[in-house]
């Protein structure tokens, strides 16, 4: 990795560090305090705790907005170029930085990304196993992913199927024996956050979604209100507005990924539950007029402030509370659509006047012509 030193002197010292091991030689405990620049990345957090522990100031640097401080511009972009353009944007002040976990936010997420590896690689070897038995002619029913493994026990396969879906079914085994030791583990870090308990309050949502939420947000203060969060989480429209036209598009899709496709299945289970929730009359009011998906991502886009505001409240889940932000929102709108469609009468009052005006001046020169 390449990096690069400046001083308010101006001076600059550049070079290269075969690796993290040779970050302590360059930056150990011996070394004058300073503040490290450094592009967010995979060893972000385990670079941030040995920068702090060795008496330095860490700065992360947010990799999506690096742009503005001119890196990659006029196609150049290399290691070099990029160090020496931190260390100036640093001693400016001009740095987009990144969150940096806390620690107990830290461990929390790699648990869930471990979760997420072993339940990504239980369906896709469930999905090859249906496959396999459909190519010997038969078929397993449709169940819940839990329930498989006794499905397909259940079955009547012949000799050559059962050789083949044998080492697949085996690792299934495993996974789901490792998949529930790691939803034990990440229960017991929920035992250690009480404000997952009162996320879990809010409908469909259980203690992953919930653990998700905390361990991406990490801290509710660092957000003014609903509608940031909904943005750092990439569930609002794209926007290009140039030339005073306001075009809106598709939701940016920024931030967390993990979590924001986590809410949008929360928000489909909602959408589909038969039950009186606010949130979920909200949806389906949605889903009559603008269809099924747009309801879905503007669910998610809801549940998320939502959650933020139990948790910046100290709260639990209050449907009354919802539903009259609800009927508000649905009053809003009823007001606002019968703005819009007097406006539009007004409008066609005044097309069908102009016309009938031309009809007479017509009618009245083909008079005047005869």
């Amino acid at each position: 990795m390449d990096f690069c030193e400046i001083t308010d002197g101006g001076a600059i010292q550049r070079g290269v560090l075969a690796g993290l091991s040779q970050l302590h030689r360059r930056l150990g405990p011996e070394t004058p305090p300073a503040r490290v620049a450094f592009e967010a990345c995979r060893e972000g957090w385990y670079v941030a705790d040995r920068l702090t522990a060795w008496g330095h100031e860490p700065v992360m640097v947010d990799t999506t907005r690096v742009k503005q401080l001119g890196i990659g511009q006029h196609g150049r972009k290399n290691d070099r170029i990029d160090a020496e353009v931190l260390a100036t944007a640093l001693l400016s002040g001009r740095i987009p930085q990144a969150h940096i976990l806390s620690p107990a936010r830290q461990k929390l997420r790699l648990k869930l990304a471990v979760r997420r590896s072993l339940v990504a690689t239980r369906a896709e070897y469930v999905t090859s196993i249906r496959g396999m038995v459909r190519a010997r002619g038969g078929s397993i029913p449709k169940c819940r992913t839990c329930d498989f493994l006794a499905k397909l026990g259940e079955m009547a396969l012949d000799e050559e199927a059962q050789k083949l879906v044998e080492p697949l079914r085996a690792a299934l085994d495993v996974l789901a024996r490792q998949i529930a030791e790691m939803d034990l583990q990440i229960e017991q870090l929920c035992e250690g956050e009480p404000v997952i308990r009162r996320l879990m309050t809010v409908p469909c949502i259980g203690s992953v979604v919930a653990a998700a939420f905390v361990s991406v947000i990490d801290e509710a203060g660092r957000f003014r209100n609903a509608h940031q969060v909904e943005s750092y989480l990439g569930l609002v429209p794209s926007e290009d507005t140039t030339g005073g036209r306001r075009r809106l598009g598709a939701i940016s899709k920024a931030g967390n990924s993990y979590l924001r496709s986590l809410l949008v299945e929360v928000s489909w289970t909602l959408l589909r539950k038969k039950d009186d929730d606010p949130l979920a009359r909200w949806a389906r009011q949605i889903a009559r007029r603008r269809g099924a998906r747009i309801a879905v991502v503007a669910l998610a886009r809801r549940l998320a402030g939502v959650l933020w505001a139990v948790w910046r409240d100290g709260a639990v889940y209050d449907a009354q509370r919802v539903g009259l932000k609800s009927a508000e929102g649905v009053s809003r709108h009823a007001h606002e659509r019968e703005f819009q469609a007097q406006a539009l009468r007004g409008a066609a009052n005044k097309a069908a006047t102009r016309v009938r005006l031309a009809r007479r001046t017509l009618a009245a020169s083909r008079k005047d012509s005869q």
